[in-house]
């Protein structure tokens, strides 16, 4: 596991080289394929090999990615609103049932993470309704076009380097589907910290965000990592509240967690 993070950090910091080593980004279609051919050469000394390369090769530019990255409009409403239009009561009474269900594993990860059930469940309920909708996307398309198109590059370049690191590895298809933005499984794990802060959570000896288990699993890594104090408040004004930021940088999203992790674990 160590080994795999030392090399994760390699492929990140690489991933994320000076500018004049970058590919060029582009804001249409167009010069979309040139891309590729200059990114694949960043890859490569990222350390992307045979198999990941030409998953990257044979991407297309996703047009329904683009459309869903200029019309995120939900993070712009008040939290009343935002909580009205995603759901929040109906993601509490099923999470408090998830809950009840299935105590012994939501202790578990409590003891081995510090993350309570709430905030877990909450997650699980805001990012794909506890697993009813994991995206309709092909998960390296989507990626790969945020990481060609100029608005965010930087961001997504890292993304797009672990999706190929998993391509290489065996740890995800080049078919995977996920959300408009790439993201992956339960959760929605961006590649990138899919890699990173991926774990086993069912015991199976690998990891496959599409399985609840290792997706809150993974969720409640990556909170700790992030810095998350076991038995602390995750309330407004606390240090839990801030990391839960590193989850989703959104106000709104932070207020969401934070009220219905409390109502679910109440």
């Amino acid at each position: 596991m160590l080994t795999r993070k030392l090399l994760l950090s390699t492929l990140l910091a690489i991933g994320l080289a000076a500018p004049s080593f970058a590919a060029s980004c582009g804001n249409n279609s167009s010069g979309f394929e040139a891309w590729k051919q200059e990114f694949a050469k960043e890859a490569a000394r990222a350390g992307v090999s045979k198999r990941g390369l030409s998953a990257l090769s044979q991407t297309s530019y996703s047009k329904g990615t683009i459309s869903a990255d200029r019309n995120q409009k939900s993070f712009k409403y008040s939290f009343e609103k935002f909580c009205q239009v995603r759901g929040c009561n109906t993601i509490v009474a099923q999470g408090k049932k998830k809950k009840a269900k299935n105590a012994g594993f939501y202790a578990s990860l409590e003891k081995t993470y510090g993350v309570p059930a709430g905030v877990l469940i909450a997650i699980h309920g805001m990012e794909t309704g506890f697993g009813r909708f994991m995206g309709d996307s092909n998960v390296l398309n989507a990626t790969a076009t945020l990481t060609y198109d100029c608005r965010r590059p930087d961001f997504f370049r890292p993304h797009l380097i672990g999706a190929l690191a998993m391509i290489d590895r065996g740890m995800m298809s080049p078919n995977a589907i996920g959300a408009k933005h790439g993201e992956l499984g339960h959760t929605q794990f961006l590649p990138g910290n899919a890699y990173q802060y991926g774990r086993d959570g069912n015991g199976d000896g690998k990891v496959d965000l599409n399985n609840m288990a290792d997706a809150l699993a993974s969720t409640a890594n990556y909170l700790r990592s992030k810095g998350w104090k076991p038995g602390q408040s995750y309330q407004p004004g606390s240090h839990n509240y801030n990391v839960l930021k590193q989850w989703n940088a959104a106000t709104v999203y932070q207020q969401s967690l934070a009220v219905m992790g409390a109502q679910i674990d109440s």
